[in-house]
């Protein structure tokens, strides 16, 4: 059994074969492949008698789905860097097409007061209590935020209360 954020994906990508979409088909394509790749036992699931194909549900796909995006956004900081304009083009038609697929992303100032509340209920102080706070805030915002953008706004603010 799919599930529907898989199903809404293959729906898409038959879309975008029929609408001759070659970006949007290709990123798909890349996106149903990882997914299958996850849901391909490994050899340390035989060796633990799981031998089954397991099937993502929604978030491990929404992961695959993050961590794509997140290819793409460091793949068009090193081609800034180098000054192919045409492949950081491509590269942010790809990561459009990608956030569809992702929930709304959080700002700024929404993980600044998520991490405040955490800060004063643990009563965190410098940035040797950092690890504490990002183990409380990450599951909280998974997917909603870049790990990166959230450790810089909890080091922060932990930096100005140490």
């Amino acid at each position: 059994m799919t599930t529907g954020l898989k199903e809404r994906l293959q729906e898409d990508l038959k879309n975008a074969i029929r609408a001759g979409d070659g970006r949007r088909k290709l990123t798909l394509r890349l996106v149903l492949d990882a997914v299958h790749k996850a849901e391909i036992p490994t050899r340390e699931d035989f060796a633990k008698g799981q031998a089954e194909e397991k099937t993502l549900d929604d978030g491990g796909i929404l992961k695959i789905i993050g961590n794509e995006a997140k290819k793409r956004r460091e793949a068009i900081a090193e081609f800034e860097k180098g000054g192919r304009t045409d492949l950081v083009a491509q590269e942010k038609e790809e990561l459009a097409i990608l956030q569809e697929y992702l929930p709304q992303q959080l700002s700024e100032e929404e993980i600044e007061k998520m991490a405040k509340e955490i800060i004063a209920r643990q009563g965190a102080k410098g940035v040797g209590q950092m690890g504490q706070v990002m183990k409380e805030i990450m599951p909280q915002v998974q997917g909603k935020a870049e790990g990166s953008t959230v450790s810089g706004v909890v080091r922060r603010l932990l930096e100005s209360s140490g």
